[in-house]
């Protein structure tokens, strides 16, 4: 695996143009649709998945995974505690704890919990835009590497 600071320039446009890509129809699909696809972590799983594709961080059990589960646990602190400090600070320190414990370790999901809570999400944020977020960048990712993958062979 190559190191950011060693990835040449054409790498390193190509990781970019994912990220934006993602995004873009991220956005696009929420605007369109009028749901919500789309979270600021989401910006950071792009770094991951287009940029280091095969760091085990990017891998799909961990995007998937780990936000699924940081989501989730940001969910029950604020049904338990409701919105303020100490459920901001519970529900990230759970979160990294259950990723690690689960091997599901994503260090962008680490801020689901700060959004779950001051969003006031309820349990449906699970499935969009959660699951369907993240689904959507693993499989994009997979694609667009597997297009450049043949337009370099």
């Amino acid at each position: 695996m190559q190191s950011l600071t060693m990835l040449p320039f054409g790498a390193a446009a190509r990781a970019g143009f994912g990220g934006f890509l993602a995004i873009f129809c991220l956005a696009g699909l929420t605007a369109y649709l009028d749901r919500l696809l789309l979270i600021a972590p989401f910006g950071a799983t792009c770094v991951l998945v287009f940029a280091l594709p095969d760091s085990p961080l990017a891998q799909p059990r961990n995007v998937i995974g780990g936000h699924l589960i940081s989501s989730a646990v940001g969910l029950s602190v604020l049904a338990l505690l409701g919105p303020g400090p100490l459920a901001l600070a519970l529900g990230v320190g759970l979160a990294i704890g259950a990723m690690v414990l689960t091997r599901t370790l994503h260090p962008p999901a680490g801020a689901d919990p700060i959004v779950v809570i001051l969003a006031g999400a309820s349990w449906p944020f699970l499935l969009a835009p959660v699951l369907v977020g993240t689904v959507f960048l693993v499989l994009l990712s997979r694609a667009y590497r597997a297009v450049w993958r043949r337009r370099t062979a």
